[in-house]
């Protein structure tokens, strides 16, 4: 894959900027000695990804994820870094979103599903889900979770990532949308999915950072950014993924323009749920291939 890798430990904390989005993330700023409970992060960009009038080029994306996945993991060879997620008894939910205006890249999901395979495992024994994963076989009996989606704001949870996708995991959605959706970790303790989540890879290939409004797109505020986020830790994850987005709006609008909700679930999935490290400069952010206005 082409472009450098770097390794970046930002204080996103630091200026006025910096705490007014550690504010709304509920987090607190790093104390000495606790480096140890930090978290990674890959962020993988290719402009080769998205083609000129928006296809997603399927080798990228693949080569993407690879790269991404033995960053993360410190391996070389690709199939060994999946293997080391992936046992071939595994059955596995590859949970997706399916929001019309901006779904997960099929060319995303089924570059995972194809990278399952090679790890041996059975192709009755993968599935690719959104809506309906409590009734489907493949997910009731799931060892392991995929978790994938695009990054874009949200009208109830202020953005819509990673933790926000297991919603389909519970009868009534609705019943977690009251205070921003604060309580969507919550999601990740039932036993449906807890411990299960092997893998979470946030798609940002051409994210939306800006919306007022239920079911809000206008593709003023979609951007090619042509890039993914991977980790183990989905609050880490969801945690850089909101801060791009919040980057982006001062970018474009020269002001971190408000949302419709602050995205308090972020902070909480951390602090009243433990699934992660929503602390931003407890996160260390390493970049591989194309960078040029990464923002973060």
């Amino acid at each position: 894959m082409k472009g450098k890798s770097s390794v970046t430990r930002r204080d996103f904390l630091k200026g006025t900027a910096g705490l007014v989005v550690g504010a709304a993330l509920g987090q607190a700023l790093p104390g000495k000695g606790r480096a140890e409970e930090g978290a990674t992060v890959v962020l993988v960009r290719n402009q080769d990804v998205v083609g000129p009038t928006g296809e997603v080029r399927s080798q990228v994306l693949r080569s993407m994820l690879d790269e991404g996945l033995k960053t993360l993991l410190g391996q070389k060879d690709s199939l060994k870094a999946w293997q080391s997620l992936f046992k071939k008894s595994d059955t596995v939910g590859i949970k997706s979103n399916a929001w019309r205006n901006l779904p997960t890249p099929p060319e995303m999901e089924e570059a995972i599903r194809q990278r399952l395979l090679d790890c041996g495992i059975a192709q009755e024994h993968i599935a690719v889900a959104d809506r309906g994963v409590l009734d489907h076989p493949v997910f009731l009996k799931a060892t392991a979770l995929v978790n994938t989606r695009p990054v874009r704001t949200h009208h109830w949870a202020g953005v819509g990532t990673l933790i926000k996708n297991y919603i389909q995991f519970v009868r009534q959605p609705s019943d977690y949308h009251p205070n921003a959706c604060a309580d969507l970790g919550q999601i990740w303790t039932l036993p449906v999915v807890k411990g299960k989540t092997r893998l979470n890879v946030l798609v940002a290939l051409t994210p939306q950072f800006y919306g007022r409004g239920a079911s809000f797109f206008d593709k003023r505020y979609v951007w090619p950014y042509r890039g993914i986020l991977v980790g183990i830790d989905p609050v880490a994850v969801d945690a850089v993924g909101a801060e791009l987005l919040r980057l982006k709006r001062i970018a474009f609008f020269g002001e971190d323009k408000e949302l419709d909700v602050t995205p308090l679930h972020i902070g909480q999935a951390d602090k009243k749920y433990h699934l992660g490290v929503s602390d931003l400069g407890r996160i260390r952010i390493v970049k591989v291939g194309w960078m040029e206005d990464a923002l973060v």
